[in-house]
């Protein structure tokens, strides 16, 4: 396994070789939720580049970028055990240096969830994104659907740009007990991780209604299975319940099978947690 620091010997790494590529962008603090990824890009082509990189335009004044967690260490470690090609750990100065002016944004499919929530979020996303797909320029990148909306962004960006690469997303992984993986699940004290079980509890809620409706239910019906649910518990504050068409990321008011996003976003004590299901 090679690690490369510099932007441009990773790239010139890569322009160098015959074998297709896929990456798998990370900011780090992996779980197997990230390995399942890997795992997936492995299939898909000869090379596999993993990036860590916690990218500090995506991050909003008053979000977590201090203390997002950093386990670069135990990063490395586990890709050398998944047989991983390549691992590209730039600096914010190897990416963003002195004079970096440039920004990448994706209208439209950002207007809502964390788009609405988080202003900029997406546009630091796509920037990042587009500096890595330019730096190892692969065939195939591979994203979790845990954040559907990235990965939508992502795949709009890509088609709008005439970029070569495509784009898959992987299903979104969870413990046994329904919890979604997530590098902030590291933030949650035992009973924070208690009442976090309430995000998969609410979307398994919403998904029984839809099955046992004789007619095709309102989508605001719909969401108020899941905010019912979360509001039983006063330690949950949530951020977001969304019902949107999983294709536009846009409001309906009836539901479409397998074309209906149900999302969320909570804050349980300090941490941010986000969840969803298409179904």
């Amino acid at each position: 396994m090679k690690v490369f620091s510099s932007t441009k010997k990773m790239q010139n790494e890569l322009l160098a070789t015959n074998d297709t590529v896929a990456l798998v962008p990370t900011m780090g603090a992996l779980h197997q939720g990230h390995f399942s990824l890997v795992k997936l890009a492995q299939k898909k082509a000869q090379k596999v580049v993993v990036s860590i990189f916690v990218n500090p335009i995506q991050f909003g004044p008053k979000e977590d970028l201090s203390k997002y967690p950093r386990t670069l260490k135990q990063d490395l470690k586990a890709l050398k055990d998944l047989n991983v090609d390549y691992v590209f750990t730039p600096t914010v100065d190897q990416m963003y240096p002195d004079g970096f002016k440039t920004s990448v944004c994706v209208s439209g499919l950002t207007n809502a969830l964390c788009g609405k929530s988080r202003p900029g979020h997406f546009d630091g996303v796509c920037t990042v994104v587009l500096k890595l797909l330019q730096i190892t320029q692969p065939q195939v990148v591979v994203f979790g659907k845990k954040d559907y909306q990235q990965y939508m962004v992502i795949q709009k960006m890509v088609k709008d740009l005439n970029i070569p690469t495509r784009i898959i997303g992987a299903p979104l992984v969870r413990e046994k007990d329904g919890l979604a993986l997530s590098s902030r699940n590291k933030y949650l004290s035992s009973q924070d991780r208690q009442d976090a079980l309430n995000l998969s509890q609410s979307l398994k809620k919403a998904k029984t209604f839809v099955k046992n409706q004789k007619k095709t239910p309102l989508t605001q019906d719909i969401k108020k299975q899941c905010l019912n649910h979360l509001k039983k518990n006063k330690r949950i504050q949530i951020d977001y319940v969304e019902c949107l068409d999983s294709e536009q990321l846009n409001t309906i008011k009836f539901y479409k099978k397998n074309k209906t996003l149900l999302a969320i976003a909570v804050r349980i004590g300090k941490t941010r947690l986000i969840d969803n299901m298409v179904f």
